[in-house]
């Protein structure tokens, strides 16, 4: 297998790399308590997605 003669500089490397960026996740609120949720996850604070009851949340009293 060929090897490479030389070292790629930095600046090469880092031109290369510009478009390895993160993104931010897109965030939606719930339409039932209205908090913050990712797109296509039940709600964290009340288990329902899409309107409907996805999962039963246990009382804390």
């Amino acid at each position: 297998m060929p090897n490479p003669k030389r070292k790629h500089s930095k600046t090469r490397t880092a031109k290369r790399r510009t478009h390895y960026k993160a993104t931010a996740p897109t965030v939606a609120t719930c339409s039932n308590c209205g908090s913050s949720v990712l797109f296509h996850r039940v709600c964290p604070e009340c288990g329902f997605y899409r309107g409907k009851l996805a999962i039963e949340k246990k009382a804390t009293a």
